[in-house]
């Protein structure tokens, strides 16, 4: 036994000195391999048909590419509310080129995916593959983008899924209000929402669906963006079969923040209450610093399951021995406007001390409460945030697509970093000053006995 148990201990070393030759050999390759392949920047270009084209090469095994759409819910009238929701769900039903089962078998059987999104600004189409079959997906893409068809019969399966996405996302309390918030705090545009009303399920009719795609899916309010292909590939694409439909479509209404308040009572027993003020539009030179503020005030935990303890607005609320509560700072940014405020989640009884705690700190902030420490620290964390923010691919593609669809162009990362660091005390405190100084808009649930009116704060 004990000779055996010699040869099997001398087998397994053998094999395991052979295992770390051949790894550290292989890494080695990869890490020549690597050290060949010089480091590329976004390529941006815009064709002749108003499209904008963007690609980075990052040698990834696997590309993945988006068409983004200036076609969110912001775009919608009140005719057909609800209507990107039902396009987002409808992306696999059977286009002019290729059936449902086709989009489904094909993308499986390449290993691809196929995935639809939306916000309040854009609609996003986006398919992922192995390098190798990038042509094949992405004649999927052009059909299910260019080449809608909406039968009417394949529609009536679309109420169901609709009312089923609309429940599972509205499980989470934030998301009634988030979208009550943005209800209350504009007019018109932005104040749409991002999941069909219970009143449009089911309403939107074949020439409905149509008649939005021809106003919005256009060349001028596309962008095709791509990671791990060629940029003359994509503008090849672009050029040949994304000019069904030129031209800027139908210009969107200019969003209009008007502040009012929207209170949804119900038997919770934690009331979710989210307090904002109108800031500056995405991608403006004021908009870093609001970034900055919320990293001083806290931005929410970078750990999972983790909490605030540390953060500005925690510690001013429990100061006031509360009970539980949780406090983040909420900031937003669109193409033409921007909210920014406080969100709290707390017990009822002391929903209005955690609220007022929480504007007042504010309030101290606005006031020059601030050092340069505080500065430094929230910048470290506003930097880390927009690096770890293009660590995966689904970030870096939504990062490029989104300032290609509404500047033409794309920051570098370093580069964004950079402005980062050029933000001072004053341009925080000043932002500080515009949220304090400027009309409230309040959205909140639960059991709202102790909540305080928007017009008590």
């Amino acid at each position: 036994m004990r000779s055996v148990r010699r040869v099997n201990s001398a087998l397994t070393n053998l094999a395991t000195k052979r295992f770390y030759s051949v790894k550290s050999a292989l890494k080695s390759e990869h890490a020549a391999a690597t050290e060949k392949l010089p480091p590329q920047v976004p390529e941006v270009s815009e064709l002749r048909n108003g499209l904008v084209i963007a690609s980075l090469e990052n040698y990834s095994p696997t590309s993945k590419i988006g068409v983004f759409i200036k076609a969110g819910s912001r775009y919608e009238r009140p005719g057909n509310l609800g209507i990107t929701h039902a396009l987002r769900l409808a992306a696999d039903l059977t286009t002019k080129g290729v059936s449902s089962f086709r989009i489904t078998r094909g993308i499986e059987g390449i290993g691809g995916n196929l995935s639809v999104t939306s916000t309040r600004e854009h609609m996003t189409y986006t398919v992922e593959c192995m390098r190798d079959y990038v042509d094949t997906v992405m004649e999927y893409l052009i059909n299910v983008t260019t080449a809608q068809e909406f039968r009417p019969w394949e529609l009536k399966e679309l109420r169901s899924k609709l009312e089923l996405d609309k429940a599972v996302a509205y499980q989470n309390p934030q998301t009634a209000v988030l979208e009550n918030l943005h209800a209350a705090a504009y007019r018109n545009a932005l104040s749409n929402p991002l999941y069909c009303p219970s009143f449009m399920m089911g309403q939107h009719t074949t020439d409905q669906l149509h008649q939005f795609v021809q106003s919005n899916f256009t060349t001028g309010r596309m962008a095709l963006v791509g990671l791990g292909v060629s940029h003359e590939v994509l503008k090849q694409v672009g050029e040949h079969y994304f000019n069904m439909r030129s031209g800027i479509g139908t210009p969107g209404t200019a969003a209009k923040f008007r502040g009012g308040e929207v209170r949804e009572e119900n038997r919770d027993a934690l009331v979710h209450a989210a307090v904002v003020a109108e800031s500056v539009p995405a991608g403006s030179p004021e908009a870093l610093s609001f970034g900055v503020l919320q990293q001083v005030l806290a931005a929410g935990p970078y750990v999972k399951w983790g909490s605030n303890t540390s953060s500005k607005l925690y510690q001013a609320i429990l100061k006031k021995n509360t009970g539980p509560f949780d406090v983040s700072a909420f900031n937003a940014g669109y193409s033409d406007s921007g909210l920014f405020g406080i969100y709290t989640i707390s017990q009822s009884a002391s929903a209005s001390d955690v609220i007022k705690a929480a504007l007042a700190e504010v309030k101290n902030v606005a006031q020059g409460n601030i050092t340069e420490d505080d500065l430094a620290c929230a910048k470290s964390q506003l930097k880390a945030k927009c690096l770890m923010a293009v660590e995966t691919s689904d970030g870096l593609l939504d990062e490029i697509g989104s300032q290609a669809l509404l500047t033409g162009t794309c920051v570098p990362t370093p580069e964004l970093v950079q402005r980062v660091d050029s933000v001072t005390v004053t341009d925080v405190v000043n932002a500080a000053k515009k949220f304090v100084s400027g009309k409230k808009s309040m959205a909140a649930s639960g059991n709202l006995a102790n909540t305080p009116f928007v017009d008590e704060l």
